[in-house]
């Protein structure tokens, strides 16, 4: 049994075999023929591949510059990357931490069916990586390992139904439509992003879309270019004050300094280009299969998809999004440097994922200003939450790695402070948020059919 139950929980954190169970399930209900069925199934399966080729492409190309940037700036501190604190906290908490996963998602399913917030989250890894870093708070708290997965999975279902739910009337604005969500568990930054960008009183006709440049210089209306130019700009000037010695010893194996630096940024730049490909393909299959599911099983539901669901709607945004929420995570790391505190480094990677996502948000609700405003309130955020949950993290809390994401920070932080009051801390927070969650609910509930009554 209990192997039977990790081969599911193998299957099912793989995002690419979601999503391609989702469109089959989908397309099943709605009685598509055999062809029909088996093509968007297969074309939502390889979309996802190819999203994640572009992101794997992406981080290749970004890790040796978080590297180098450490070691050019003399900077040592704790680093935010989520596989860096996982794969330790695998080897104890590995068992709890895969069956909180499995659970939560039917937990969320099921919030998705009784509730009004009617997201299905989609975005396999990083649910993992939120079940280990609940597995990990629980079991230091001192429950068993029972406990831990009941409350976990609870937990973990909560969050994964609460978050897309704060980003979706963001997301609206930037889609349009309510045909999808976002999942990722930087929701609650990106959300943070868009209130900021909201209350600023950014014009949202002054896109990062609509550049006036003159003629001379119109390539860089091509997102592609921009990418592409913006990056090499970055990587030439770090590559600059490391020097050609250290450059081609620690990070190019040989290659020209100046070449290497071109070529990341090349790299970079395919890497977003796949991405948009992928995501592309996903949206064409996935929501029209999901409505499936939402006629069926969990009427009204929405797929909530990972942060590269964004980057088609505003590219520009995009980079404009990285530069700002990077911007103030080095501002953040020189303020916690000067204070005395455990100087957190900025996680490149999550910068990029995180900070692009609230750049194109924060282009929707306020423009330019609004982008950057908004991803730099992001960068913010993930460069202080990890440095407060840090003490919550048992032995693992000493290591030089912690979560990146703001969900970890902010609902980390919430479960670490309970786990003050022990185990049974820990399962009233549970409780409590489960109370609010359909408080909630039942609020939104009044409110849309007040809505009906009066015909709007």
């Amino acid at each position: 049994m209990n192997s039977f139950l990790m081969v599911l929980v193998d299957i099912f954190r793989q995002p690419a075999v979601i999503i391609g169970l989702i469109a089959l399930i989908g397309l099943t209900l709605q009685r598509k023929s055999f062809s029909d069925s088996m093509k968007g199934t297969v074309k939502s399966f390889i979309g996802f591949l190819v999203l994640a080729s572009g992101a794997g492409i992406v981080d290749t190309a970004l890790k040796p510059f978080g590297a180098m940037f450490q070691d050019v700036f003399h900077v040592q501190g704790v680093v935010p990357n989520n596989e860096a604190i996982v794969a330790p906290a695998l080897v104890e908490y590995g068992t709890v931490a895969a069956l909180i996963f499995f659970f939560g998602m039917i937990v969320n399913i099921l919030l998705a069916r009784f509730t009004n917030f009617k997201y299905i989250y989609l975005s396999g890894h990083v649910a993992l990586y939120q079940s280990v870093m609940l597995a990990i708070i629980f079991m230091v708290s001192g429950m068993s390992a029972w406990q831990a997965v009941l409350f976990g999975a609870l937990a973990e279902g909560v969050i994964t139904t609460v978050s897309p739910a704060l980003v979706q009337p963001f997301m609206h604005k930037v889609t349009g439509s309510d045909d999808v969500a976002l999942g990722h568990t930087g929701g609650m930054g990106i959300a943070f992003a868009g209130l900021l960008a909201k209350i600023t009183g950014g014009n949202p006709e002054h896109s990062t879309e609509k550049m006036n440049v003159p003629k001379n210089l119109g390539f860089i209306r091509d997102t592609n270019v921009v990418i592409f130019l913006s990056m090499s700009l970055v990587y030439l000037v770090v590559a600059l004050i490391a020097g050609p010695t250290y450059v081609e010893s620690q990070v190019s194996d040989g290659q020209n300094y100046i070449l290497w630096a071109i070529m990341q940024a090349g790299m970079f730049a395919a890497g977003v280009f796949v991405i948009l490909a992928g995501v592309r393909a996903v949206l064409n299959e996935i929501v029209p299969a999901f409505q499936g599911i939402s006629t069926k099983l969990v009427p009204n539901s929405k797929p909530a998809l990972d942060v590269p669901i964004t980057f088609p709607f505003a590219p520009n945004a995009v980079m404009v999004g990285f530069f700002s929420s990077l911007v103030a995570g080095i501002i953040c790391m020189v303020i916690f440097g000067f204070a005395g505190l455990t100087i957190i480094i900025p996680g490149v990677i999550a910068h990029f994922m995180t900070g692009a996502a609230s750049g194109v948000i924060g282009n929707a609700q306020g423009g330019r200003r609004g982008a950057i405003i908004g991803a730099f309130g992001n960068g913010v955020i993930i460069s202080v939450v990890p440095l407060v949950l840090v003490p919550f993290l048992g032995d693992l809390g000493s290591s030089s790695a912690t979560f990146s994401d703001s969900d970890f920070g902010v609902f980390g932080l919430y479960y670490g402070l309970m786990s003050n009051f022990g185990q049974y801390g820990i399962m009233g927070a549970v409780v409590i948020a489960l109370v609010v969650l359909f408080v909630a609910s039942a609020l939104i509930g009044r409110s849309n059919a007040a809505r009906e009554a009066q015909g709007v």
